[in-house]
């Protein structure tokens, strides 16, 4: 187990073999396979502290090295999914130099699109309201992305005078392209879910009662899969985006021969042919 911060400390419960995480800023829980990461500010748009991306950073690399874990879940508490960083918090920093706003962002809000990256775990979105600014950037950095029709979107940061600090500027451009991505980075313009799904930003937007309930039944189809093929097609689909295409081959042929030789590969076979339901463990 990893050491928790202030904002997030450990606590396991009974039954069901789950367990979890509880912390002011952030809640983690495992049940069933599947890890929920809950922003838990909703007083505050869950507008993230210092404190709550160290929290949230650790929560993902928990979610990536506990077995017990095939899928994660992010979302928000409350109406908004996260309003980006803390503009309260933003004023008591007004007299930080250059390099000190460098280095905060470095050693905080850096550390989630980078936690992120290093989960080869299907990590899906459920945005229940806002996300702007760095909320958006983050939410663009998971691998699904389903919204509440009441959700917005928008990457606010010109509002206040500043440049996307999260991960924004290499994320949006891969989902709707360069021209639409600086149309919505220089006009801050908010868009509604409808619109993020049209130009490809959320999976598919379902009714705000239903959103967390369709979320979940993707995460245990998912869950419920072959767990080493999972991980190593999203393995090769993001690492395919950095390589040509002979070493994209090269790589999955590896991966191929891997998975092809694994147990669940072996039963998915004997169930198509004895017509029913693979069991899956993993192996």
């Amino acid at each position: 187990m990893a050491e928790t911060s202030p904002a997030m400390t450990t606590m396991r419960n009974g039954g069901r073999g789950k367990r979890g995480q509880m912390s002011e800023t952030i809640r983690y829980e495992v049940a069933d396979r599947i890890a929920t990461i809950t922003l838990n500010r909703p007083e505050r748009m869950n507008a993230f502290t210092w404190e709550m991306t160290d929290a949230w950073a650790q929560a993902l690399a928990e979610a990536q090295k506990d077995d017990a874990v095939h899928v994660v879940i992010v979302t928000g508490a409350g109406k908004a999914f996260c309003s980006g960083g803390d503009i309260q918090g933003m004023g008591e920093r007004k007299d930080r130099t250059p390099l000190m706003r460098k280095t905060e962002l470095a050693a905080h809000v850096h550390r989630v699109p980078l936690a992120l990256q290093a989960v080869d775990k299907p990590v899906i979105a459920a945005v229940n309201g806002a996300a702007t600014g760095a909320g958006m950037d983050l939410a663009l950095q998971c691998d699904l992305r389903f919204a509440a029709e009441s959700a917005r979107f928008g990457e606010t940061y010109v509002r206040v005078g500043l440049v996307p600090g999260a991960g924004g500027t290499w994320f949006l451009p891969r989902l709707v392209g360069t021209a639409k991505a600086l149309e919505l980075f220089w006009t801050g313009e908010l868009i509604d879910a409808a619109e993020a799904e049209r130009i490809g930003i959320v999976n598919k937007v379902v009714a705000d009662d239903k959103l967390i309930d369709h979320v979940r039944e993707v995460a245990a189809k998912i869950a419920r899969g072959p767990q080493l093929s999972v991980r190593f097609i999203k393995r090769a689909v993001y690492q395919g985006l950095a390589i040509d295409l002979r070493t994209s081959l090269d790589l999955i042929s590896s991966h191929y021969a891997v998975v092809s030789s694994s147990a669940d590969h072996r039963e998915a076979v004997q169930a198509y042919l004895e017509k029913r339901k693979p069991n899956f463990t993993g192996s």
